[in-house]
């Protein structure tokens, strides 16, 4: 179990390289047969969840033609975990996290191909993918949680540390490259051959984890059952004012500028006439800067705050400046640096959270943390789409990033005097 402070206690504010003694465990993490099952298994999960929401986003785009149409699958993916998720923290406390992972495995699989089948016959109607949209989204609000607190099973209390912030960087980066690959399958052989993909994936992802040796595993005691333990997940966020903030601006970020299915639909549709084409593209430039930033976020002790403020003002800034780029191509440039920003507030901030968090609760905080960022996201997909069919797509994305960077600043002063308030 990492240090636990008191409720009131500062997060770490220094942000540096990692030492050579600490290079070392990650490449003795590596040299572990579960955590390199459990690290295969998150990236191809992440690949195949994203990719099967960019291929629900664009099949609605195409049946429809209106980015609002989008922005409302956005929400449809995401709401469940804002409606459902404090409650999910609970299934991830009582119940063996390893057989969780496998069912909601088995419907995320379940859904990719069904739809690559009636996707392919030409014949599905928008309130089937909708639907599919909610049930994704149902089932990625206990697999989530339930994904970020098992890497505590796999390496145990003593290398805690290193494996939440390389565990979380390969979930980000899995979910920045799946709508690459997806935006690639999309533009080839369209959303049908992108759906029956995620539906191998999910495959490979049910055979890894069941891979995974059980009698090596570090297993978490079971929280107590009874009632109020959503409340007492609630009031351990609460009683700690720097981790309610950081958990805070997820969410402001999420609604803000987590909103590229919308955005990048938007323009590639309206703005550079480049289609599906360009969408791929676009999603792939993303990946790339994302790549960027796992590798920088994965040399960073992430529990600082000021790398956490910093990293969101930039990420809402590069939205904004490339919301103005007056060229496909310097578009593109901007895009890398949003995707790494990105990978860089993502990691650090989930990392601070689990760290800050005690192993019996975790999954209840977390299943707080996940809700308010993907709930933001809904919410962003919603406003974003309602910005860019009321104003424009570049002043949609000005407002956005404009946010974004608000959120920061405001977020970053009330952490400032907190941290002056406890000394």
């Amino acid at each position: 179990m990492p240090p636990q402070d008191s409720p009131t206690s500062p997060i770490s504010e220094t942000t540096v390289p990692l030492e050579p003694e600490r290079r070392e465990r990650w490449y003795q993490l590596l040299g572990s047969r579960n955590y390199r099952l459990f690290l295969a298994a998150q990236v191809t999960g992440g690949i195949g969840v994203s990719m099967q929401r960019l291929a629900q986003d664009w099949l609605i785009l195409q049946l429809t033609g209106s980015p609002a149409a989008v922005g409302l699958a956005v929400a449809l993916q995401f709401l469940p975990m804002l409606v459902i998720g404090p409650l999910s923290g609970i299934v991830v406390d009582l119940f063996p996290k390893r057989r969780i992972m496998l069912v909601c495995q088995v419907i995320a699989a379940a859904l990719a191909l069904t739809l690559a089948i009636w996707d392919g016959t030409g014949t599905v109607p928008v309130i089937a993918v909708y639907i599919s949209c909610v049930v994704l989204g149902l089932s990625s609000a206990i697999d989530s949680p339930t994904r970020q607190v098992f890497v505590n099973e796999v390496v145990g209390d003593a290398r805690l540390r290193p494996a939440i912030g390389l565990n979380n960087a390969i979930i980000q980066l899995g979910a920045m490259a799946g709508p690459a690959l997806g935006g690639v399958l999309i533009a080839a052989y369209g959303t049908a051959a992108a759906f029956a993909s995620n539906a191998a994936l999910c495959l490979l992802v049910l055979v890894l984890v069941v891979a995974i040796r059980t009698d090596q595993l570090h297993h978490s005691p079971p929280a107590t059952r009874g009632r109020g333990q959503v409340l007492a997940g609630f009031r351990y966020v609460r009683d700690r004012p720097r981790l309610l903030l950081i958990i805070l601006l997820a969410g402001l970020l999420g609604a803000f500028g987590m909103n590229g299915p919308v955005v990048l639909a938007a323009f590639a549709d309206q703005v550079w006439h480049n289609g599906a084409a360009g969408f791929g593209v676009f999603n792939t430039l993303s990946a790339c800067g994302a790549l960027v930033g796992a590798l920088v976020a994965a040399r960073l002790r992430s529990s600082g705050r000021k790398t956490i403020v910093l990293s969101a003002a930039l990420f809402g800034m590069t939205q904004l400046v490339a919301a103005l780029m007056p060229t496909v191509e310097s578009f593109m440039v901007l895009l890398v640096v949003v995707g790494m920003m990105t990978l860089v507030f993502l990691t650090s901030a989930a990392t601070t959270v689990q760290l800050e968090a005690d192993a019996e609760i975790r999954g209840r905080v977390m299943a707080l943390y996940l809700p308010l960022l993907m709930g933001g996201h809904a919410m962003g997909g919603l406003l974003a789409g309602w910005l860019t069919e009321s104003f424009g797509v570049r002043e949609g994305l000005v407002v956005t990033g404009a946010l974004g960077i608000l959120s920061a600043g405001v977020v970053g002063l009330l952490l400032w005097l907190n941290s002056k308030a406890v000394k």
